[in-house]
């Protein structure tokens, strides 16, 4: 009589642990943060603090119906710098920084939800701009400009190079411009969508140089059960094309 009651509970166990871990998923509530990084995530007014619903872009508007088919609830803040919201996720449980680039570096440090969209890393020049170059070695003897704290100003610096460095994207679309670096290292699609908000055009891509995939990235403490019902609406988001119809809204 108790074998045959041993699968009846061990049924029961593992029924009684899904809902748990179902209605511990439902209960949590995370604080994720971004910055300005257009398309992907922009506040309406331009500046460099915004929430909530002042915050849009493609991955804002990603992770909005990721986490309203999740259901899992959330705050969103824009703030400034990327190196604050980046290590305030790294450090404290609940916290999520988006869009991250998922790259070998990054990998343990963080859980991860996505792919939200591409972003390859490019050198542009200016549409006059004589400068043809095959590799980044190549590229070395040139004023590249770059980011403060974004992983493609870093991996510059980890490949031997000394990239110009700036606090916000878009000023290197300025200096570009006018003449100050001949090169912007920057990712595709987001330095020509920042190049237009700057009210500048005509950059030319004088070499493409990696791939990479933007994430959510969640600190590590965030229940497995919450990262798993997230990536699994985002899977299915995408499925149904709605991913497809919110990029095409910004592009």
């Amino acid at each position: 009589m108790f074998k045959r009651l041993l699968p009846v509970f061990a049924g029961l166990s593992l029924l009684l642990a899904n809902a748990a871990s179902a209605a511990e998923s439902s209960a949590y509530s995370m604080v994720l943060l971004t910055e300005n990084f257009p398309p992907y995530n922009m506040a309406k007014n331009g500046k460099n603090f915004a929430q909530d619903e002042n915050i849009e872009g493609i991955a804002v508007d990603v992770l909005r119906e990721t986490f309203k088919r999740a259901g899992i609830s959330y705050s969103m803040t824009l703030r400034f710098p990327w190196e604050r919201i980046y290590h305030l996720a790294l450090e404290n449980p609940g916290y999520g920084v988006f869009v991250t680039a998922r790259v070998p570096e990054r990998e343990a440090l963080f859980k991860w939800v996505g792919p939200i969209g591409p972003d390859d890393w490019v050198l542009l020049a200016r549409g006059d701009s004589p400068i043809t170059v095959t590799s980044l070695e190549q590229a070395s003897q040139y004023r590249i400009g770059a980011y403060k704290g974004d992983v493609i100003a870093l991996s510059l610096e980890q490949k031997g190079l000394s990239p110009v460095i700036v606090l916000r994207d878009q000023d290197n679309a300025k200096k570009l411009q006018a003449g100050q670096i001949d090169l912007w290292a920057t990712g595709d699609p987001a330095g020509r969508f920042l190049a237009r908000q700057v009210g500048i055009s005509g950059f030319k891509t004088v070499l493409r140089f990696n791939q990479a995939e933007l994430y959510l990235a969640l600190n590590k403490d965030v229940p497995d059960a919450v990262v798993a019902k997230l990536q699994k609406a985002l899977n299915e988001l995408r499925a149904e094309g709605v991913v497809e119809k919110i990029v095409a809204q910004y592009l």
